[in-house]
């Protein structure tokens, strides 16, 4: 039978190790004053410098860039990427369309390939909430059924850096200029 033993003032295990306590806290998440806020500022940067990469891909060919059209949700995920500063094609899942007829819509607009880089033709950013994740698991299989090539990096990243701050693109929008200030840096 396991020997167990226990001390109140100086806490120890079975291996007669003393007991430390993992994590202080303090309300910052971590054993220091202020640790929490460099975590944050450091994700946000991670988070700023992707979404300005696809800024970049989305934005006009007159304006430097690929073109390549962003696929979110709705009319809120839209707005929330404008206040980003995303200013090229936006599309919306919810249209009213079943997924097979929007894939066979993007599939026919855009292309296996985005002609300017090569790249997918399309950036996919499903919230990465339970029902964003299955959206995005659908429409990227039928479409990569259909050989077509799918940009996925944004959210990727969004899913590592942003969950904290929540789980839908929507609710980057009270982030906004902080994630602005961190791209000036860029």
């Amino acid at each position: 039978m396991p020997e167990f033993s226990f001390q109140l003032d100086g806490i120890t295990t079975k291996k007669n190790r003393l007991y430390q306590p993992m994590m202080k806290h303090n309300g910052s998440g971590g054993d220091e004053k202020g640790l929490g806020h460099r975590e944050r500022a450091t994700r946000f940067q991670k988070a700023s410098k992707m979404i300005k990469i696809s800024i970049q891909r989305n934005a006009p060919i007159e304006m430097g860039g690929c073109n390549c059209p962003v696929v979110v949700e709705g009319i809120n995920d839209v707005r929330t990427l404008r206040e980003l500063g995303f200013v090229g094609l936006i599309e919306k899942v919810n249209r009213g369309w079943p997924i097979p007829r929007l894939v066979a819509y993007l599939h026919s607009t855009y292309g296996l390939r985005n002609p300017e880089d090569g790249g997918g033709s399309v950036i996919l950013l499903m919230d990465w909430d339970r029902t964003g994740g299955r959206l995005q698991k659908s429409i990227r299989d039928r479409m990569e059924s259909l050989d077509v090539k799918i940009d996925e990096d944004l959210r990727i990243e969004l899913i590592k850096t942003m969950k904290p701050e929540g789980r839908t693109v929507e609710s980057l929008r009270p982030h906004v200029t902080s994630i602005l200030a961190q791209m000036s840096d860029f």
